[in-house]
């Protein structure tokens, strides 16, 4: 049995630089201020899709991100790591998109990949922490969804079993073919990059980024090895209402936007010991820290 598997990516603002231009007066964030990097769970995502595909010969994962140009960025990851291929959605139209705007602008995207038994993601962007595009994603495709999951155990007979980490414990769950997932950063970490790979997929190139570079000794180079050609699509490419798509689709707007800088008035040391442990307790229980 083989499975043709998407996994939903997104390349986030590294959150542990967050500084006073995080954000932009419209109330969106300023990714221009802030490194990018893969957000981490979908990166959990990605391993769960990259271990059925070890399972499961000839299985192919698909990674669907959507962001600026440079975004291409996580489809090159995923193709270091094991991954297949990748669509890279990007477009004006789709600049400012809340969850609504975002999961309309990928379910398009999915329709027109169209062939594919199961969707993974991760739980959450960091950038947001909604946990709702993924499930979004399903609703619109009329697909089921199981969240929250830590390990894909197995796939038989077009059912799939997973173990979900919940708050206060786990289960063990089936769903049917096609269906989307959504994984925990609990979940296990993503394997490395691959040096074989790297070597094969580092020149790998997007229609725009094309444009964007002089690299006069590569030029050429994609015709002999179609494979370093990655997929754009624009919100017309999918068929997208631009209504739907940005701003314009997105209802969620941002009121205020507060920067907080946390600064400690005055710090203690303490040792091992267990009375000055005890008092310790008994003075963040006075203050209502804990307790």
């Amino acid at each position: 049995m083989s499975l043709k598997i998407i996994v939903l990516a997104k390349q986030v603002p590294d959150t542990r630089n967050v500084g006073k231009d995080a954000m932009k007066e419209d109330g969106t964030v300023n990714r221009a201020a802030l490194p990018a990097i893969f957000n981490p769970e979908d990166l959990n995502a990605l391993e769960q899709a990259l271990r059925l595909k070890d399972l499961y010969p000839g299985s192919t994962v698909t990674l669907l991100t959507m962001g600026p140009p440079r975004a291409a960025d996580i489809i090159r990851e995923g193709l270091f790591r094991g991954a297949d291929g990748g669509y890279l959605l990007t477009d004006r139209v789709f600049a400012g998109a809340d969850t609504l705007a975002t999961s309309y602008a990928l379910h398009m995207a999915v329709k027109k990949i169209a062939d594919f038994d199961l969707i993974i993601s991760g739980r959450q962007a960091i950038d947001g922490d909604t946990a709702q595009v993924g499930p979004q994603v399903a609703e619109k495709l009329g697909i089921s969804q199981i969240t929250y999951a830590e390990e894909i155990q197995s796939v038989k007979d077009r059912k799939v079993t997973v173990k979900r980490r919940l708050e206060r414990g786990i289960e063990i769950v089936e769903g049917k073919l096609p269906l989307l997932i959504t994984v925990n950063g609990s979940a296990p970490a993503c394997r490395p990059r691959n040096a074989r790979l790297i070597q094969k997929y580092k020149h790998a190139q997007t229609a725009s980024e094309k444009q964007n570079t002089e690299r006069p000794a590569l030029a050429g180079l994609e015709v002999i090895r179609p494979f370093l050609n990655l997929d754009e699509w624009s919100a017309s490419d999918v068929n997208a209402d631009p209504q739907q798509c940005g701003l314009s689709g997105s209802p969620t707007k941002v009121k205020k936007i507060e920067n907080i800088v946390f600064q400690a008035k005055e710090s203690k040391t303490f040792d091992d010991s267990d009375l000055q442990i005890e008092e310790l307790i008994v003075e963040l229980i006075n203050n209502h820290t804990i307790g």
